[in-house]
C-alpha cells in the first residue's frame, strides 16, 4: 500500500515507492494537494506527477531514471541538416516562453504510443501555467512564418531542467526545439535534463537510464544553485551543437 498524503503531509522517503515486481514500478504516494509549493517540494526530490482524468493525483520517483545529459546529445546527420535548413530560412525561429499556453495544449492533444488519453489533464495545465508565471516552468516553441509548429515544455529549478513533454505539428519540429534546450543548457551550466520515463524515442538523442540514488545525488548539488537570468533564446547559442556528435 502506499501512503495517502494530506496537505500538510510531506512526502515519504523515495525508497519506499513501488519497486519493479509490482504493477506500478516508481509509485511513491497519491493524494494531497497540486499547487505550485507542492511541485517545487516534489522536484527536488526528483517526485513528479503523473495521472489521469478522474484519477487522485498520484507522485512517481522512477527508478532507473532517464536521463539526458546535455553533452551527450546525439545530433545526427538528417537533423543537423534540418536544422542548417531551419537557420538559413527567413521565418524560421526558436521563442522561449512565446506561447506557454498553447504548447501544453498541443502536447496534451498529441497521441502517445501505448497511452490512451493524456496525463496534461485540466488540473495539470492549469497548476503548471500558474507555476509558468512564477517563474519556474518554461516553453522551448519552433516557429515557421509566425506560426508554432513545435515545441517542448519543462521546470526549472536551480541548474537542472526536468523535461515534461513534447509535440510536433511538422516533421522534426520538436526535435529542433530539443536541440535548442540543449543549447540553451549548455550556455548556462545545465549538465542534465530529465526525462523521467525510458523511451526508445529519447534514447536515440543520447537519453540513458541512471539509477534514482545518482540521479537523486544530482538534485542536491544543483537546484539550490542560481538559476538561469534571462529565458530569452540567441542565435549564438547554436554554435554548442558543433560539440555534439
Amino acid at each position: 500500500m502506499i501512503p495517502w498524503l494530506e496537505p500538510d503531509t510531506p512526502f515519504p522517503d523515495t525508497a519506499t515507492a513501488l519497486g519493479p515486481e509490482t504493477d506500478a514500478p516508481g509509485l511513491l504516494a497519491a493524494g494531497a494537494d497540486l499547487s505550485p509549493q507542492r511541485l517545487e517540494a516534489a522536484y527536488r526530490r526528483g517526485i513528479f506527477p503523473w495521472f489521469s482524468q478522474g484519477q487522485p493525483v498520484m507522485w512517481w520517483t522512477t527508478d532507473p531514471r532517464m536521463v539526458l545529459p546535455v553533452s551527450e546529445f546525439k545530433l545526427h546527420r538528417s537533423l543537423r541538416k534540418t536544422i542548417a535548413k531551419f537557420l538559413r530560412s527567413p521565418g524560421c525561429e526558436i521563442r522561449i516562453d512565446g506561447a506557454f499556453d498553447e504548447v501544453m495544449l498541443a502536447c496534451a492533444g498529441t497521441p502517445r504510443e501505448g497511452q490512451d488519453g493524456t496525463w496534461i489533464v485540466p488540473g495539470i495545465r492549469e497548476v503548471y501555467g500558474q507555476w509558468h508565471r512564477q517563474g519556474r516552468v518554461h516553453s522551448f516553441e519552433t516557429w515557421v512564418d509566425g506560426e508554432l509548429v513545435g515545441g517542448l515544455y519543462g521546470v526549472s529549478i536551480g541548474r537542472m531542467f526536468y523535461g515534461e513533454s513534447m509535440f510536433a505539428w511538422r516533421t522534426d519540429t520538436s526535435k529542433i526545439a530539443l536541440a535548442a534546450l540543449v543549447c540553451f543548457c549548455r550556455e548556462n551550466g545545465i549538465t542534465l535534463i530529465d526525462c523521467q520515463q525510458q523511451t526508445s524515442h529519447l534514447a536515440t538523442l543520447g537519453a540513458r537510464a541512471i539509477s534514482r540514488g545518482d540521479f537523486e545525488s544530482h538534485l542536491r548539488g544543483v537546484v539550490d544553485q542560481n538559476p538561469p537570468s534571462v529565458w530569452a533564446y540567441d542565435d549564438a547559442f547554436w554554435s554548442h551543437l558543433e560539440r555534439s556528435a
